[in-house]
């Protein structure tokens, strides 16, 4: 998890399957375990991507709001003390980006032979270019976000704000015509990417512009993947989100 704002608890979080985290909990009571917090975008691809691959997990809720970590992220994570965390048979793997590889090269081809499809492309080239643009938007999509928020004066959030729409313009670009990211199949890149979409109504508040006017085919997409129920079901409230960031960034 890179440096997500920390929420209040969200009501949303009532029809999920929540653990409180204990000090003396066993990992590995569950053969999956997923750590993570309510509000953590890069959490939220983990989620979607068991549920997406059919894997049955324990949710474990690392409340984020108190500034000690619990005594299980501390041993599953000691060097980052971050979540999300995935535990798969009492080990950790740790950064959203290297649990998603995880979850597909350990899961992924039993949802293939279900009829699925693997999550990162089967081709060298593309897998590559895959890792490239998640790595875009964890580390300029994220830090252009964080500048739109924090910025104070109208010339600085302007020159925030540009760059959000040119950067989401790239990843737009990247999409093109096309369903998801990897064609017609719901894949790697787009559960890197829809966590955003969690934002999209705040960059729209904070920088007064339009998605569908600045990104229309990205926003259709974003209603596409919304129609999955992995999805569906991961993505908390954008109002509850946004009041987060908000109070988060001190701009109420």
């Amino acid at each position: 998890m890179s440096s997500q704002p920390v929420p209040t608890p969200s009501p949303s979080t009532a029809g999920r399957t929540l653990t409180s985290m204990a000090d003396n909990m066993v990992s590995g009571e569950s053969e999956v375990v997923c750590v993570d917090f309510w509000a953590n975008l890069f959490g939220m691809r983990v989620l979607i991507t068991l549920r997406e691959l059919g894997v049955s997990f324990e949710y474990i809720e690392e409340d984020l709001r108190l500034r000690e970590r619990s005594g299980l992220v501390l041993r599953m994570n000691p060097v980052h003390r971050m979540v999300p965390i995935l535990i798969h048979r009492g080990r950790p793997i740790c950064n959203s980006i290297n649990i998603l590889e995880y979850i597909d090269e350990v899961w992924g081809h039993l949802h293939a032979e279900a009829g699925g499809i693997q999550l990162l492309p089967a081709d060298p080239l593309e897998r590559a270019s895959a890792r490239f643009w998640a790595d875009f938007v964890d580390h300029k999509v994220f830090n252009t976000e964080m500048r739109l928020f924090k910025s104070k004066g109208d010339d600085e959030k302007e020159a925030a704000k540009g760059e959000l729409i040119r950067q989401l313009r790239q990843l737009e670009s990247v999409l093109g015509d096309k369903n998801f990211f990897s064609g017609d199949e719901f894949g790697f890149l787009d559960i890197v990417v829809i966590p955003l979409s969690s934002m999209f109504r705040a960059y729209e508040q904070e920088g007064k512009f339009d998605l569908e006017v600045e990104c229309p085919k990205l926003m259709r997409w974003e209603k596409r993947c919304k129609e999955r129920e992995s999805v569906k079901s991961t993505l908390p409230d954008e109002e509850e989100v946004y009041r987060m960031h908000k109070k988060w960034y001190g701009i109420e």
